[in-house]
């Protein structure tokens, strides 16, 4: 079996546009629609809990975006990010059909690639693989039982 060796970068694409485009949504919806705005619109389509509802997706756009970008806990961040968008996608859009303006395409393709991540981890250039190379080197690899090759003197 052949390796990509581009894919961590192609994934790091992903990651980071992906991460851009919910840290600028989560960003509108704190600075610009206030997390109020929000829950009157998430009440408005029936969601339980409008401000509860709003606070959270509002703060796991923002925080989780900001996540990705950075390649820290992408895996983590990745999943709440798909199940908002999974809402989105079944609750917000679901009647609007599939295309544009008002279908489920867009927050289909979001969804996707946030499942993606979560099954492939955060690619190239990311905080999590420089903490995961700290942490290796604290942590005795015991993969092999400790056992060594036995080297013989001729």
């Amino acid at each position: 079996m052949t390796t990509n060796k581009l894919l961590p970068y192609g994934l790091t694409l992903i990651r980071v546009i992906v991460g851009i485009v919910f840290l600028a949504h989560g960003s509108q919806k704190l600075f610009s629609y206030g997390i109020g705005g929000v829950a009157a619109g998430m009440g408005q389509i029936g969601l339980p809990l409008p401000f509860v509802s709003a606070t959270l997706v509002t703060f796991t756009e923002f925080l989780g975006g900001l996540a990705l970008i950075l390649g820290l806990g992408t895996r983590l961040a990745a999943a709440p990010i798909a199940f908002a968008m999974l809402i989105a996608v079944t609750v917000a859009h679901g009647a609007g059909g599939f295309f544009l303006p008002t279908g489920f395409e867009y927050a289909l393709t979001l969804l996707t690639l946030n499942v993606a991540l979560i099954l492939t981890g955060p690619g190239a250039f990311a905080l999590d693989n420089v903490i995961g190379a700290a942490s290796a080197l604290r942590t005795p690899d015991v993969s092999a039982a400790g056992v060594r090759p036995q080297h013989r003197i001729a």
